[in-house]
């Protein structure tokens, strides 16, 4: 007999410290960083960059250097021996592993510094769990920026130390991550800061971030994918590959827009739900429900910040989403490991068990398809 929801939260709760025990890959909590952080050939960009006694021209030159040199243009590799491994051919892994803190959210961490730097703020300010707010005080620190992360005073993470490593300042709020995220905004706008949080005034400036993944696949196929799979939490990622892809297609350089696929944590994510339920829109769901492991936590929350946009991507290109569990996400990234030589965080394996999930219900035709992973360090 199929498991309800609720038996299968349950369980998947349950199995937690057993999945500990067995797997290496769940007794850390994020990506991590590459040491050194950026290439050594830069130390004079880098240098120039957080003086503030050189001129905001000189300032902004070095650190787009930085950026250019070290932020995106990640692999994109063709995985035959997976592809062998689960029957679909052409499966091609878009790794953000090779950014400077490991993951795809350096793409807007760097992408917010520098505009705040132009815009002439001295602080910075997010609220994280740990990925984000790594990136946002790397790119901070290259800056000159002052850096503010709010971290739900509940949680601890390898990430932590690397942030106060870093320079940032951690200020520990109560509750969780999506009142964090309320408290970070709230003092921006009280104090001057720039407010690097999604969902804010800077939603098209990190969707216009995340769009240049699109346009890497796109030099790297010279057409866009028969669909991409990505790794869903508050739908940033995906609603900006999306933008990036439509701009690509408007433009006549491709002759599509891919299907998006989205996959996360079994029950707790709003977009999930929604597109399962048919719902019109991303719903909050019930916080005391979400139980955060050490393999979700990437992914869950009970607020989706761009949740919708997210959503719309995946219905306007008829995708397709799906739950994952903590023990299939182990899985598959042990599976990428020993087939594909990556070492990758395993919650961002969502979006291709979302795919082959659907592909075992109804069998892809022959196409490429691209799976974006967030990387950790072997």
């Amino acid at each position: 007999m199929e498991e309800t929801e609720e038996e299968h939260l349950q369980h998947n709760h349950e199995n937690d410290e057993d999945l500990k025990s067995r797997s290496p890959f769940s007794l850390l909590d994020g990506a991590t960083a590459q040491v050194p952080s950026i290439t050594p050939e830069l130390y004079f960009e880098s240098k120039t960059a957080r003086d503030r006694s050189k001129s905001l021209e000189e300032r902004l030159e070095c650190f787009e250097i930085i950026l250019d040199s070290e932020v995106g243009d990640t692999s994109l590799t063709r995985a035959r021996n997976i592809e062998r491994e689960v029957g679909l051919r052409q499966i091609y892994l878009k790794f953000e592993g090779g950014n400077p803190t490991g993951t795809q959210k350096d793409r807007i961490a760097f992408a917010q510094a520098l505009d705040a730097l132009r815009r002439g703020y001295n602080e910075i300010t997010v609220a994280s769990c740990g990925n984000y707010g790594t990136a946002i005080a790397l790119a901070a620190s290259l800056a000159g920026l002052r850096c503010l992360i709010y971290i739900p005073e509940g949680y601890h993470a390898n990430r932590i130390k690397e942030i106060k490593q870093l320079g940032a300042e951690i200020i520990k709020t109560p509750g969780d991550y999506e009142e964090s995220v309320r408290v970070s905004r709230e003092q921006s706008e009280e104090n001057g800061y720039y407010d690097a949080n999604p969902g804010g005034s800077n939603t098209n400036l990190q969707f216009k971030a995340y769009g240049e993944i699109a346009y890497e696949i796109y030099d790297e196929l010279r057409d866009a994918p028969a669909a991409v799979a990505v790794p869903a939490s508050n739908g940033s990622t995906i609603a900006g590959i999306y933008r990036g892809f439509l701009s690509l297609y408007n433009r006549g350089k491709t002759s599509r827009i891919p299907r998006f696929i989205a996959g996360s944590s079994y029950g707790m994510n709003p977009i999930i739900n929604a597109f399962i339920k048919n719902m019109p829109h991303c719903c909050d769901l019930k916080p005391e429900k979400i139980r955060n492991t050490t393999i979700n936590e990437p992914l869950i929350n009970w607020r989706s910040i761009d949740g919708d946009y997210a959503l719309s991507a995946i219905r306007q290109t008829h995708g397709w989403a799906a739950y994952a569990t903590d023990k299939s996400m182990i899985d598959y990234a042990r599976l990428i490991r020993e087939k594909e030589g990556l070492s990758v965080l395993p919650a961002s394996t969502a979006g291709l068990i979302a795919l082959l999930d659907r592909h075992k219900k109804e069998p892809y035709p022959g196409d490429r398809y691209v799976v974006i992973l967030t990387g950790r360090k072997a």
